[in-house]
């Protein structure tokens, strides 16, 4: 079956990658051969018939960065930190200095980036004026107390999720942003750094599926990871098993999907209609929740979210994450990282509208956030995250666990 490209001039455009004539010209050369030989009557034909067809988000080169700032990692308790170097490295930031608390966690950084400096302490960082942005996936209830530190230093923030584990702190982060002006992020990854996850959110907007009435997201996750960089490639720490330290299941990984229920269904008001968490497997560790769940209502959108750790070896990959989007005009499903049995690999985006059913490859689209996001400190302006939405996605997910019946399964 053939390929037809869906227009996404706008989307590039928005994000950076369509500054020039030259790039212009260049695009469909990028393209896959016979894409453009494809003219809108055939295309409209095989929609009409309710083919499958096979979509490919075409190919584009990123652009030099149009702002340089200077960035510094403190702490690296959670690998995720390097997902978040590189999204800010692609925006134009240089990684000037880090620090870090656990000696193997250093030592791998230092391998990774052996020109960069390493300083004793967090303070060094905190009392750099050179330094505008500081990164951290410390312990994941010591990063919101270091993100108000480096706020009244004078500095915005980028934390790995949760970006908070309890009301308090959360009060007080929305308290120093208040008094600061600066900038507390919360790098959601599985929307920030997911093409296909990037690619659904623009497609919404040009309503393609007209309305979203709800989400759906499934994470599935692995305990012990076969190598990688998403978070268990080298075992879990002690505190990954404690609820106080994590966030527990659902404030933590649980953060990543309600931000994506809030950014599809343009919710600016939601709350947790119920949620439930269950220890089935590791009674060695009664702290930890491998389960849970929960019911969002939005006063734009309705979602539900399941989460676990039962991710099996047979997988090939950390997760089987999905995401389903249900439209008044049609409905999405991103299957994020893998479709299973079929291609191990992801970024596959299914598209059902009134003309059509397609998949579309979104492994060549640009991921525009760093750049978005290096502009925002630059200019003061929020485009890469609004500030409201993310700290509202953090309340929601610490109220799911800290009211979550606690179920137990019988044997």
């Amino acid at each position: 079956m053939g390929r037809v490209f869906s227009p996404r001039r706008e989307f590039l455009k928005q994000a950076g990658w369509f500054g020039s004539a030259a790039m212009m010209t260049a695009l469909p050369a990028a393209m896959p051969e016979g894409a453009m030989a494809f003219s809108a009557a055939s295309a409209a034909a095989m929609g009409g018939s309710g083919s499958t067809i096979e979509d490919a988000a075409a190919a584009a080169q990123e652009e030099t960065p149009k702002y340089h700032i200077k960035f510094a990692v403190c702490g690296m308790s959670h690998d995720h930190i390097y997902g978040m170097i590189g999204a800010v490295e692609r925006g134009g930031g240089e990684l000037a200095a880090a620090w870090g608390g656990e000696e193997d966690k250093l030592a791998a950084f230092r391998k990774r980036y052996p020109e960069v400096k390493i300083v004793e302490t967090q303070e060094e960082i905190l009392d750099d004026s050179s330094i505008q942005l500081v990164l951290s996936s410390q312990i994941a209830n010591e990063r919101a107390p270091l993100g108000v530190k480096a706020m009244q230093r004078g500095k915005d923030f980028l934390s790995d999720k949760p970006g908070a584990t309890t009301l308090e702190q959360l009060a007080e982060v929305r308290k120093t942003i208040a008094e600061t002006g600066r900038i507390y992020a919360i790098m959601y990854s599985e929307r920030f750094e997911v093409k296909a996850a990037v690619y659904a959110g623009e497609l919404i907007k040009q309503g393609a599926i007209g309305k979203v009435i709800q989400t759906i997201n499934i994470a599935p996750h692995q305990i012990f990871q076969h190598g990688g960089t998403a978070g268990g490639g080298s075992g879990r720490p002690d505190w990954f098993w404690s609820t106080k330290q994590s966030g527990g299941i659902l404030c933590d990984i649980g953060s990543h999907q309600v931000d994506q229920f809030l950014f599809y269904t343009g919710s600016t008001q939601a709350e947790v209609v119920e949620s439930q968490i269950a220890n089935v497997r590791h009674p060695e560790h009664p702290d930890f929740w491998d389960f849970g769940d929960m019911v969002l209502r939005g006063n734009r959108g309705l979602g539900y979210v399941r989460l676990d750790w039962f991710t099996p070896d047979g997988l090939g990959t950390w997760g089987d994450g999905r995401l389903f989007i249900l439209g008044t005009d049609g409905y999405m499903e991103v299957r994020k990282y893998i479709n299973v049995a079929v291609s191990k690999q992801g970024n596959n985006l299914f598209l059902v509208d009134q003309k059509s059913a397609r998949t579309i490859d979104c492994n060549q689209m640009p991921l525009p956030f760093g750049p978005q996001f290096v502009a925002d400190i630059v200019n003061r302006t929020h485009v890469a995250q609004d500030q409201t939405e993310c700290l509202l996605a953090a309340e929601l997910v610490i109220k799911a666990q800290m009211n979550a019946k606690q179920v137990t399964l019988e044997s």
